[in-house]
């Protein structure tokens, strides 16, 4: 499989991983939102990252999940979420964790709706080019 190939289904890996942190941690009435939404944050850069390495699309480190759309966007790859609403995913990545600032009441339920719809979306643009690939 092209190194490429490879580096996207690693982002999708780990991804999973994340995901399965948020709904394990958003379980448990005593764990702070901004760890919540930490993985949250990090499932969403993880698979928007491995739809660019899917299309070979270069990008510095960031964990900007705007600027991670844009440069989808840029290619004619729509993701599934609004800027909007990655926007406010954003300050989870760095500066949430070393504040004590607490989310609004539906935003778990809402964020897990956004997980699971991006990494699918994500899931199936890795596969078509793979398929492609072929």
């Amino acid at each position: 499989m092209p190194p490429h190939l490879e580096e996207a289904f690693r982002a999708l890996r780990l991804a999973d991983r994340d995901i399965e942190a948020f709904d394990v941690l958003r379980k448990a009435s005593h764990i702070h939102s901004s760890i919540i939404g930490f993985h949250a944050q990090q499932a969403i850069e993880k698979s928007l990252k491995a739809v660019l390495f899917a299309h070979q699309v270069e990008f510095e480190r960031t964990h900007d999940l705007v600027r991670l759309s844009y440069l989808l966007r840029q290619r004619a790859i729509e993701p599934p979420l609004s800027d909007n609403s990655l926007r406010r995913l954003n300050p989870f990545a760095v500066m949430m964790r070393y504040d004590d600032w607490e989310s609004e009441e539906n935003f778990v339920d809402e964020t897990a709706v956004w997980l699971q719809t991006i990494r699918d979306w994500a899931g199936k643009q890795v596969e078509i080019i793979v398929r492609q690939a072929s």
